[in-house]
């Protein structure tokens, strides 16, 4: 029997990376995996399946805006059988390369549910597997709404919205988080009615606010519906479909929507259960999220934990420096994740993306800061793809170092990038306005906004 250095329950984003790093650090690696593919939710049913949709249905609503460009379109029809054929494909490939890298790295790979025995010890069926360290990076699943069963037909999970046959006439989103408005924006394109009903009075909770209004602000203009200040209270099925019971928060009042689809997309929540946990001493909170300390480390020597399992945002790539920190520190490597630049992205159209404090964060903090802003309505680039919906903001400290970063628009998730390097390495607005950016390009304005924090923007 092998005796491992490092036992990793999940091939998610966190498991195969930290997988691979430990294998380059000289480590005898086993990775656990029950689902019968690795890439786990991001890239079985999450972060890829969904890019792939956003950019199929991204090319069928094009169609409408080609007259603009003397393009005339006609005979266009649309085919979700084969639309879902090259998703499903771009998925099996993505996870046979993971599989590839796994032998090129030489980690083992066992497939089957595990069961942490004891501190060194993980059972795999009728498989026992030792290890010196366990590092647990089981991920998290959708989170349930009380009263409300998904059966992934009528009421939908995110994986059931990512596999739809056919374009459902009404579509209502429970949550206008990222998953919701993204899968809410495939449909819609498609050629689905949406309607987005959301507890808070704001949509993507926890982005700065106004860049929030902005994403709105577009998103209805281009046909998504919202509904905002309500909670669900139950769904029924009757013989037209379904009709959902809503409460106006704070307004005692009572309301229906009808619809043929319902997706849940509340959150979601760690997948810690039946791991044995408990057994082995491992403490979680209430929600199961399992806590530990700075080297990743459980209350269990030992036992680590990392990405969605752990503390923070459940964010794939989050889930990877995570794994790659503590896998080095294992291994005797320095290493250290900093949180307050871990960006976020929401891939609609247009994209929101964020890194650091929202404006919000700040003021109640009580920190001074300056804002800078730029608007794409302004950026050559952005009127010459007819993209100028958004804007680039930033905040700054009275030290001109950037405390936060926000996008609303095309290519927002790419943009961000070098605003994320620069709080990484402590450059200030200053040398990112300083720096020549190419034109016409819309990370000109990123240049602006910096240049405006400065009281000195040229175009705006």
């Amino acid at each position: 029997m092998t005796e491992y250095d490092l036992a990793i329950i999940g091939g998610g984003p966190g498991g195969y990376v930290a997988a691979i790093r430990a294998a380059q650090l000289g480590l005898k690696v086993v990775c656990i995996e029950g689902r019968g593919a690795l890439g786990g939710t991001c890239l079985n049913v999450g972060c890829i399946p969904s890019k792939a949709l956003l950019t199929s249905s991204a090319k069928f609503a094009e169609l409408e805006k080609l007259a603009v460009h003397g393009i005339e379109q006609t005979g266009a029809a649309l085919d979700v059988a084969t639309m879902m054929g090259r998703k499903d494909k771009i998925v099996g490939d993505l996870t046979k390369g993971i599989a590839f890298l796994f032998k090129k790295n030489g980690v083992d790979l066992i497939e089957g549910w595990a069961r942490i025995m004891a501190p060194g010890q993980v059972q795999v069926d009728a498989q026992t597997v030792t290890a010196k360290n366990i590092l647990i990076a089981t991920g998290s699943e959708p989170a349930p709404l009380f009263g409300v069963e998904i059966d992934e037909v009528a009421v939908l999970s995110s994986t059931g919205a990512l596999a739809l046959e056919e374009v459902p006439d009404h579509l209502v989103v429970i949550g206008a988080g990222v998953i919701g408005l993204e899968l809410g924006q495939v449909w819609s394109r498609l050629g689905a009615k949406v309607t987005v009903v959301e507890y808070l009075d704001r949509i993507l909770p926890g982005i700065d606010g106004e860049i929030a209004k902005l994403a709105q602000r577009s998103l209805s203009k281009q046909g998504m519906k919202f509904q905002l200040g309500r909670a669900l209270r139950k769904v029924e099925t009757t013989d037209a479909g379904l009709t959902l019971t809503l409460d106006r928060v704070g307004k005692d009042r009572e309301e229906t929507l009808e619809a043929d689809k319902v997706l849940i997309a509340v959150g979601r929540r760690p997948v810690t259960r039946g791991l044995g946990l408990q057994e082995v001493g491992v403490v979680t909170n209430e929600r199961g999220v399992i806590q530990v300390d700075g080297a990743f480390q459980t209350s269990v020597p030992g036992i680590y934990a990392i990405g969605d399992c752990v503390p923070g945002p459940m964010l794939a790539h989050k889930a990877e420096e995570d794994g790659v920190a503590c896998v080095e520190m294992l291994a005797g490597v320095s290493a250290h994740v900093d949180y307050n630049t871990v960006p976020g992205v929401v891939y609609t159209d247009p994209e929101v993306a964020s890194v650091g404090q929202t404006e919000e964060a700040l003021k109640e903090a009580g920190v001074q800061y300056t804002v800078g802003k730029f608007s794409f309505m302004a950026n050559s680039r952005a009127r010459a793809s007819g993209h100028t919906d958004g804007a680039v903001k930033v905040l700054v400290a009275a030290d001109d170092h950037i405390l936060g970063a926000h996008i609303c628009g095309a290519h927002g998730g790419d943009l961000i990038a070098e605003l994320v390097l620069a709080m990484t390495k402590g450059a200030t607005v200053q040398d990112v306005a300083a720096t020549c950016h190419a034109h016409p390009a819309l990370g000109e304005a990123v240049k602006e906004a910096c240049l405006d924090a400065l009281g000195r923007a040229i175009h705006a």
